[in-house]
């Protein structure tokens, strides 16, 4: 019998949210309709990238030589260790400063945590973890605001600078670039996988390497006058990260499957129904702009609309900067970054072969 005096169990951090990570967002159907009543940012002349084709950061020219560039993202835990959980969530609201081609320099942290429920300790491991990333890319995290909250939520306000020239929007893609992906696909899989506990050791530390990479290429890359576009892949999947770029820039995106980078193991474990909902409710919201070869079936559907916690870079290229771009991505550790499909003249659309 326990002793009812002996240390109580750990609590699981993703058992006190009902998602976690960048499958916690608003599908982007719905973000789309509670959207629709904001009013145009246009009359701002300052104001480089607003929010009309959903880019992952604002940017303010601040004069000739900079740019302001500020984002926020948060969410639930994608994973049960708070040190983990900080690390990744710091990792995933960086990478909008970097998709945009600029570099951070600081941060405030958003904290929302049921303290009553979650021990002191684990609180204080998530912001470690958070911390512990900004110092990796060089910024401070010099505030932050916290609230008492049912669910736990962490995350980051984050500012970067760079050249306003060296802004790179989603809206100006070209058509006959070609499309490079940062990083292997398949977190919100491997985040399924945690929470039914069928996630071997091999499968948690592919999730976490990859989740806690920093997107550090992309400030070199907005300095590359062959890069013409880039985004980063989060909550909406590959399908519709790649949407959007098509969208905005009027192109027609043309993704090659066999090409696709995964993280190892899971197709298999998709396979075995390790899919998350944001999933389907991603293909609900844009699938009508998705043309399918009829060879993929419903798990390879699901694994392209897998939403993605700090995904990967998504670079639209002339075809004469490819090898330029994979060797930067290489150099800074980015071992499956690939080559995975073109965009062509055609409606804002995506096909996939």
């Amino acid at each position: 019998m326990k002793d009812s005096a002996s240390t109580p169990e750990p609590v699981r951090l993703t058992s006190l949210s009902h998602g976690g990570g960048c499958g916690c967002k608003i599908a982007p159907g719905v973000l789309s309709e509670l959207l629709a009543g904001i009013p145009a940012t246009q009359p701002y002349a300052a104001l480089m990238v607003g929010n009309e084709t959903s880019d992952d950061a604002a940017v303010y020219k601040l004069n000739d030589q900079q740019a302001l560039i500020a984002t926020t993202d948060f969410f639930m835990p994608i994973v049960d260790d708070p040190y983990d959980f900080g690390r990744i969530a710091a990792a995933n609201a960086l990478s909008d400063i970097y998709a945009m081609g600029g570099s951070p320099i600081m941060a405030l942290a958003l904290v929302g945590m049921p303290i009553n429920v979650l021990p002191k300790a684990d609180i204080a491991g998530i912001l470690q973890g958070g911390a512990a990333i900004c110092a990796q890319a060089g910024i401070p995290v010099a505030g932050g605001h916290s609230i008492d909250s049912v669910e736990p939520i962490y995350g980051l306000a984050a500012m970067g600078l760079a050249h306003p020239d060296q802004i790179r929007r989603n809206s100006d893609a070209r058509a006959g670039d070609v499309l490079i992906l940062g990083k292997a696909l398949g977190v919100g899989i491997l985040s399924a996988a945690l929470k039914k506990n069928i996630l071997d050791a091999d499968g948690y530390k592919a999730m976490i390497d990859s989740t806690t990479l920093l997107n550090r290429p992309g400030a070199t890359l907005g300095g590359l006058n062959g890069v013409h576009a880039i985004t980063d892949v989060t909550g909406f999947g590959l399908l519709g990260h790649t949407l959007e770029i098509a969208r905005a820039s009027g192109l027609t995106a043309k993704l090659r499957y066999a090409d696709l980078p995964w993280l190892a193991g899971v197709q298999a474990l998709a396979a075995q129904g390790a899919i998350t909902g944001a999933s389907g409710r991603n293909w609900a919201s844009y699938g009508e702009h998705i043309m399918l070869d009829p060879s993929i079936g419903g798990t390879q559907q699901a694994l392209l609309c897998d939403p993605q916690t700090s995904g990967g870079l998504l670079v639209a290229c002339a075809p004469d900067t490819v090898t330029q771009v994979l060797d930067i991505f290489q150099s800074e550790g980015f071992a499956q970054a690939a080559v995975v499909g073109e965009l062509t003249e055609g409606p804002g659309q995506v096909q996939v072969a």
